[in-house]
């Protein structure tokens, strides 16, 4: 089966930059490795939530080795910040890209742009079932694109009156 990333953009996956189809076209096992930094809200409501959703702690430039498994429509994303490891599985559904992180189920809009993938909230589930209200997470989002040849990646996740829950930015190259 195609990887998730090419189900959901369909022909857009073609007007990525290479770096970007290099990581989504990925079938079997591969390994990626980089660098990465992160920062971290500071309040206890945002740490809680971050330790709910398995997130990194904060940390400056630092290694970062992700490794991707994909099988039967499913790719599992095994992330290792400096020996934090943070799990999630994704799969194309119905036109979008679904997530599991944690106990929380993010649906993403996947748009194709300037060559950079850029990932927008649809709608989010508590246990797969407790519907949360999507303007919860309007300050969620992601952008992989290329940055000097190399895989490169920014996260940011903000939630109304906690702020910053985590961003990370950081690159990746095959191993």
């Amino acid at each position: 089966m195609p990887a998730a990333f090419r189900t959901v953009l369909g022909e857009a996956f073609a007007t990525l930059a290479p770096a970007v189809q290099r990581l989504h076209a990925s079938t079997g096992t591969a390994v990626w490795s980089g660098c990465v930094v992160v920062r971290r809200g500071s309040g206890l409501l945002a740490g809680c939530c971050a330790w709910m959703a398995g997130l990194p702690p904060g940390m400056g430039e630092s290694p970062l080795r992700v490794q991707l498994r994909c099988s039967k429509g499913v790719e599992t994303w095994q992330r290792h910040f400096a020996g934090h490891a943070m799990h999630s599985q994704l799969r194309a559904v119905d036109g979008v890209l679904v997530e599991a992180l944690g106990p929380l189920r993010f649906v993403f809009r996947l748009d194709a742009l300037d060559g950079a993938i850029h990932w927008t909230v649809r709608s989010v589930r508590l246990f797969g079932v407790l519907p949360l209200p999507a303007s919860w997470f309007a300050g969620v989002c992601c952008r992989e694109y290329q940055r000097d040849g190399r895989y490169a990646f920014q996260v940011q996740a903000a939630l109304p009156l906690l702020g910053e829950v985590i961003a990370y930015e950081g690159w990746l190259e095959p191993t």
